[in-house]
């Protein structure tokens, strides 16, 4: 027979860790009554589980009724942001690219067998990109960054990483016969860089380019998003300063003068 007792204290805790998601999303702003309908909570226990953050650090209660997420959510963020956030040398590589194109600008790691995104810099008429955010691992067949890296993997690798996996449709754009996807990474392996052209978010093209380790082996991948009329007009220097930045970054890793701890290539 289950227990009664441990399944109420698991449905409990997601819905606390729900609520803690969903207080950090509003930057500040969210009330109790605010969450509660927003979660679909009573709000008696939306405050109780309120008062259990509080008590904990994880959340801190503002003026106004407010609450904002607290130290030790905070401290929880940083840790993560050490294990697999990006070096100081690659954030520097990310920052030049962003500051020569002024268009959103994205750093994306190998990282435990899939692709995260390690941090991001805004164009400065930045474009709406659903709910691509720091840590964000989804629908790799969909993004020029993951296919990026996915082109410079063993086939076999690759194969075994989508066996029974739905390429799903993202847009109307997107890639969803796996032997056209492994014709699209061909096609990446042999010039250099992906695109996605619309493929994850419609009205979005982006470019993507790979920086190896001194191994050969794909390490992770730099990419730039753009509205697709301008990138129409801007693909080919677009490409040129990706693949610049990616450049810069495999001299770093292969000269040993930016390493990296082990446990990132886990």
């Amino acid at each position: 027979m289950p227990d009664t007792n441990t399944q109420t204290v698991l449905h409990t805790l997601e819905r606390g860790l729900t609520l803690l998601e969903a207080v950090a999303t509003a930057d500040g702003t969210a009330t109790a009554k605010v969450l509660s309908r927003r979660l679909d909570i009573k709000i008696g226990t939306c405050y109780h589980l309120l008062r259990t953050l509080l008590a904990t650090g994880h959340v801190v209660r503002l003026p106004g009724g407010r609450y904002d997420v607290g130290p030790r959510a905070a401290s929880l963020s940083r840790h993560l942001q050490q294990r697999s956030g990006p070096s100081p040398e690659l954030a520097a590589i990310l920052t030049r690219l962003h500051n020569k194109t002024q268009e959103t600008s994205y750093l994306s790691g190998w990282y435990h067998g899939t692709l995260t995104l390690q941090h991001y810099l805004s164009g400065l008429h930045a474009v709406s990109v659903g709910n691509l955010d720091v840590g964000y691992t989804g629908h790799m067949h969909a993004r020029a960054s993951c296919k990026a890296v996915l082109a410079f993997l063993p086939h076999e690798q690759v194969a075994a990483m989508f066996e029974g996996v739905e390429l799903a449709p993202v847009t109307s754009h997107t890639i969803t016969d796996y032997d056209r996807f492994v014709a699209e990474l061909a096609r990446v392996r042999k010039q250099g860089y992906a695109l996605d052209l619309e493929e994850f978010c419609e009205g979005v093209s982006c470019v993507a380019a790979p920086f190896f380790d001194a191994s050969g082996s794909p390490f992770g991948a730099f990419t730039v998003s753009v509205p697709a009329d301008r990138f129409r007009d801007r693909r080919l220097w677009l490409t040129t300063e990706v693949r610049e930045a990616a450049s810069i970054a495999t001299g770093l890793l292969r000269t040993g003068r930016l390493t990296v701890p082990q446990a990132a290539r886990a």
